[in-house]
C-alpha cells in the first residue's frame, strides 16, 4: 500500500524524495491521496498533470480545515483554481469562513474564478504605468533601469490582480527596454544592500501585525480568533465570538498573570512589556491577574511587590483581578465537564502521576454520576490531601495524559479563607479565567506551547468563549539564576541578603541597584519578540542603562580610595566655591557648588611616584589639572608612613589659564561627605551556573567571592546631601551610582549601578 501511494505521488509530479517525505506525514499524505482520488474521479485516471499535481500538493499541505478539501479539490479539478494567487485567495477565504454553508458565488469572486486577463490588457496596463513611472524618474534625473522595472511591475500586478506574474514581468522588461534602452553597466552592477542599525521594537504591534525576528507576522484581530494557527472551531464558535465582541467592543484585551509566590525577575519584564505594550499600542486594555490557586506558597508581600514592579516599569493595569475571584465559576464549569463525561475523580497518588509515562488511571471510565458525587465530597472535605483529584480526559501535546484539574489542600487561602479545600490547577484555571475576562490574546512563553491544545479543548468542552494562545521565547541572562527555589536557597545560605540584593536580576534588585525602568523597557525592546528562547549577555542590558543614565543622572565628584593633598601656597583659611555643571554637555540643565579649600582629596590611582610611559596624571615631575576648579597642581613633597605607603602629598597650585595645559584633569573633593560605596560584580563565575557541564557541583559552588566590595570611607561632594533613595548620579570618571535604602541621615550608602564604559567580561 505504501509503495502504491509513493507511485501515486510521483505520478502527479513530486520527486521521489519529496514523495517519501510526504508519506512520513500521515495527515498530509491522507489529504493529498484523497484529493488525487477525487480529481481522478472527475477527470479520469490520467487527468492529473504536473501543474495540477503541484497545485494539489500546495493545497493539501496548507489547508488547515480538512472539511474544505473536497471544495478546493473540485475547483482545481475543474480548472477554476489554476494559479498560486487563486489558491492563496481560496485558502484565505475558507479560513475566514469556518462555518457552513460556503456562499459559492462569494467564494468564486474572491478567488478570481472565471476572470480572464488577455495579453492586450496586460500590455495596456503596463504601458500606462510605464509612461507614468518613466516621466517621474526622468524628472528626478537619469532613471534607474531596475527601479523603473520594479515599480512598473508592482503597480501592474495591483491593477491586474489575477494576471500571470511571469507574463507581466516579460511585458515590463520589453516595454522598459523600448523606453530606456539596454541596461547600462551601472544597471548590471549588483546593488549592495545598506544595512541600517535598528533597534527591534517589541511594540511594533499595530494593525494586526507583530514584529518577530525582524519580520512582520500576522496577528489575529479581535474576534478573528479562528484565523490563528491551531485554533479549533466548533458549531458554537462564531456565536461565542459575537458575544465576546459585544462585551469588548472589538478592543484588544490582554493580561499579565503572575503567580504571587515570588518576586518578578528580568524575564517577567519582557512579559510585562509584551502584554501591556501590545494592548497599549492597539488602544486596548491589560489586566494584572494574580494566579492565586496555590495557597501554600502565596504571601501578601509578593502581591504588593508584583504590582509595584508593574507600575515601576510605567504600566497601569486596567484592573487588578485574581483567579480566586472565579473559584465558584470554575467549580461550576468543572461540574459541567464531569457531566459531559470529560473529567473523572481519580485516586492515584501524586508520585504515580509524575512524569510523562504515568500508568493509566483505573478510574478513567468510572460512571459520570459517581464522579459527580465524589467531586462534591472532595469539596466538602471528606477526603484527605492526596486521596483524590479531578482529572481531565485529554492527552496534551507533550504526551502527558489526563492532567489534574483540582486537588485537595487544607490550607487557608489569603482571600477566601477556609471556604474552599479544593483548588484548581494552572492547566484548568488559566484558559477559563482568560475566557471569563474576555482576553483576546493569551500571550505566554514557549514552554506553554504543549498546553495550547488543552487550552482550546477545555474552553470548547464547556462551551465558553475561547481566546487565542500565542507563545514567544523566554528572555534569559547569563551569569545569573532566576528560579524562585534557587534564589531562596541563595538567601537562606547567606550568599545574598534578600530578593532585592543588587547582584540578582529580580526587578526589585535591579531597581535597588539603580537600573532605570526606561532602560529595562528599552532592553526588552532591543531583544524583541522571538519565537525561540533568547539568552543574552548582561552587558547588553548595561548598555541600555548607560544610555538612559547618561542623559538623566546629574554629575557629582567622589573619591573611592582617597589620597590627601595639601596645597601649600594657599592660606590655611582659604575657601572658594566652584561651580560644577550637572550635565557638562548641556549646561542649561543647571549646576551645583562645591567647596575648594587648601586640603583636597584625589584618587590614589591618580598619583604615581615613578613616571611610566603613557601615564598622564600626577607624578613628582608631571602636573595635573583639577576638574572644574581652574587650577593645576604640581607635587612638592611626597609623605609616606612607616611601611612606605604614600599617605599625603604637598603640592602648589596655579591658575590653569596661566600655565601650559596639563596632559590630564582629575576629579577631587574638598570638605566632602564620608559615605559607604558598594561595588558589584557578577554573582557567578561561569556563564551558565545551572549547567552541569560547566559547573558539575551545582550553582552554589560557582559563587564569585569578589561579587561585592564595600568601601566604607569613600568621599563624595556635598551636592548629594539631599538625595532620596534610588536617586542616581554619575560620579565623574568613576561610574553611575544610586542611593541605597540602607542610607541614614548620618551616612549615605551608594550602589554602583554600572561602570562608565562597557566591559563585556563584567556585569
Amino acid at each position: 500500500l505504501m509503495a502504491d501511494t509513493l507511485t501515486l505521488f510521483t505520478f502527479i509530479g513530486l520527486s521521489e524524495q519529496k514523495a517519501k517525505e510526504t508519506l512520513k506525514n500521515e495527515a498530509l499524505s491522507s489529504a493529498l491521496k484523497d484529493a488525487i482520488t477525487q480529481v481522478q474521479n472527475v477527470n479520469g485516471a490520467s487527468g492529473v498533470d504536473k501543474a495540477m499535481g503541484v497545485m494539489l500538493y500546495s493545497m493539501a499541505s496548507r489547508l488547515k480545515d480538512t472539511k474544505r478539501l473536497p471544495l478546493l479539490t473540485d475547483c482545481i479539478a475543474q480548472g477554476k483554481i489554476c494559479t498560486e494567487l487563486q489558491l492563496a485567495a481560496a485558502l484565505d477565504f475558507v479560513k475566514s469562513h469556518p462555518q457552513d454553508p460556503i456562499n459559492q458565488r462569494e467564494f468564486e469572486e474572491a478567488c478570481g474564478v472565471g476572470v480572464v486577463i488577455t495579453p492586450e490588457q496586460i500590455e495596456d496596463a503596463v504601458s500606462r504605468v510605464c509612461d507614468q513611472k518613466a516621466q517621474r524618474a526622468a524628472a528626478k534625473g537619469a532613471p534607474d533601469w531596475l527601479t523603473v522595472c520594479a515599480c512598473v511591475a508592482g503597480e501592474a500586478r495591483s491593477a491586474l490582480k489575477w494576471a500571470d506574474g511571469k507574463v507581466i514581468k516579460n511585458e515590463v522588461d520589453m516595454q522598459v527596454l523600448h523606453l530606456l534602452g539596454p541596461k547600462t553597466e551601472a544597471d548590471l552592477e549588483k546593488k549592495t544592500k545598506v544595512r541600517r542599525r535598528q533597534i527591534v521594537q517589541i511594540i511594533i504591534l499595530v494593525n494586526g501585525y507583530i514584529h518577530i525576528n525582524r519580520k512582520f507576522v500576522p496577528f489575529p484581530h479581535a474576534g478573528e480568533n479562528y484565523k490563528s494557527e491551531g485554533y479549533v472551531v466548533t458549531p458554537n464558535t462564531m456565536a461565542l465570538l459575537q458575544k465576546h465582541l459585544e462585551v469588548t467592543g472589538g478592543k484588544i484585551v490582554t493580561r499579565f498573570p503572575p503567580e504571587p509566590n515570588g518576586i518578578l525577575h528580568i524575564g517577567h519584564a519582557k512579559a510585562i512589556n509584551f502584554n501591556f505594550g501590545y494592548a497599549k499600542a492597539n488602544n486596548g486594555i491589560c489586566y494584572l491577574r494574580y494566579d492565586d490557586t496555590n495557597p501554600e506558597k502565596e504571601e501578601e508581600k509578593y502581591f504588593t511587590a508584583i504590582r509595584d514592579m508593574v507600575e515601576w516599569l510605567g504600566y497601569k493595569p486596567y484592573a487588578v483581578t485574581h483567579a480566586s475571584d472565579n473559584f465558584q465559576k470554575l467549580y461550576d464549569l468543572a461540574v459541567i465537564l464531569i457531566g459531559r463525561g470529560l473529567a473523572y475523580v481519580c485516586h492515584q497518588k501524586g508520585e504515580e502521576l509524575k512524569g510523562h509515562n504515568a500508568p493509566p488511571s483505573p478510574w478513567r471510565d468510572r460512571p459520570m454520576e459517581e464522579s459527580l458525587v465524589l467531586f462534591e465530597r472532595m469539596k466538602k472535605g471528606m477526603f484527605g490531601e492526596g486521596e483524590a483529584t479531578l482529572r481531565m480526559k485529554i492527552v496534551m501535546e507533550d504526551g502527558k495524559m489526563d492532567p489534574v484539574a483540582y486537588r485537595i489542600k487544607y490550607t487557608a487561602h489569603h482571600r477566601t479563607g477556609d471556604k474552599w479545600c479544593i483548588y484548581p490547577t494552572y492547566d484548568y484555571t488559566h484558559c477559563l479565567c482568560d475566557s471569563i475576562e474576555n482576553i483576546t490574546h493569551s500571550l505566554c512563553t514557549k514552554e506553554f506551547q504543549a498546553r495550547r491544545s488543552s487550552y482550546y479543548w477545555l474552553c470548547n468542552a464547556v462551551d465558553v468563549y475561547c481566546p487565542v494562545q500565542w507563545e514567544y521565547g523566554r528572555l534569559n541572562l547569563t551569569y545569573t539564576v532566576v528560579s524562585k527555589r534557587k534564589i531562596i536557597k541563595l538567601v537562606e545560605t547567606g550568599v545574598v541578603r534578600d530578593w532585592d540584593d543588587p547582584r540578582l536580576f529580580t526587578l526589585t534588585a535591579l531597581r535597588r541597584r539603580g537600573f532605570p525602568p526606561e532602560a529595562i523597557n528599552n532592553f526588552c525592546a532591543r531583544v524583541g519578540v522571538t519565537v525561540s528562547q533568547t539568552t543574552t549577555e548582561p552587558h547588553l542590558l548595561e548598555s541600555c542603562v548607560r544610555d538612559v543614565l547618561n542623559d538623566t543622572a546629574p554629575r557629582a565628584m567622589a573619591v573611592l580610595e582617597p589620597l590627601k593633598v595639601t596645597i601649600t601656597n594657599l592660606p590655611d583659611d582659604f575657601k572658594a566655591g566652584v561651580q560644577v555643571p550637572n550635565f557638562p554637555a548641556n549646561e542649561a540643565k543647571g549646576s551645583h557648588t562645591v567647596s575648594f579649600t587648601r586640603i583636597v582629596f584625589i584618587e590614589q590611582g591618580d598619583f604615581r611616584e615613578v613616571m611610566e610611559k603613557g601615564y598622564k596624571r600626577l607624578t613628582p615631575d608631571q602636573p595635573v589639572g583639577l576638574r572644574h576648579a581652574g587650577y593645576v597642581i604640581s607635587v612638592q613633597k611626597v609623605i609616606k608612613d612607616s611601611s612606605g605607603k604614600v599617605t599625603e602629598l604637598e603640592v602648589t597650585c596655579c591658575r590653569s589659564d596661566k600655565e601650559e595645559k596639563p596632559k590630564a584633569f582629575i576629579h577631587w573633593v574638598s570638605e566632602p561627605l564620608v559615605c559607604e560605596v558598594r561595588l558589584y560584580d557578577r554573582l557567578f563565575l561561569h556563564k551558565n551556573p545551572e549547567d552541569p557541564s560547566e559547573v558539575p557541583n551545582g550553582y552554589l559552588s560557582d559563587i564569585n567571592p569578589d561579587s561585592l566590595q564595600i568601601i566604607s570611607g569613600a568621599l563624595v561632594d556635598t551636592s548629594v546631601t539631599g538625595a532620596q533613595v534610588f536617586d542616581k548620579f554619575q560620579f565623574e570618571r568613576v561610574g553611575y551610582f544610586s542611593l541605597d535604602s540602607d542610607s541614614t541621615k548620618d551616612k549615605l550608602v551608594f550602589n554602583r549601578t554600572v561602570t562608565l564604559k562597557e566591559d563585556p567580561g563584567k556585569i
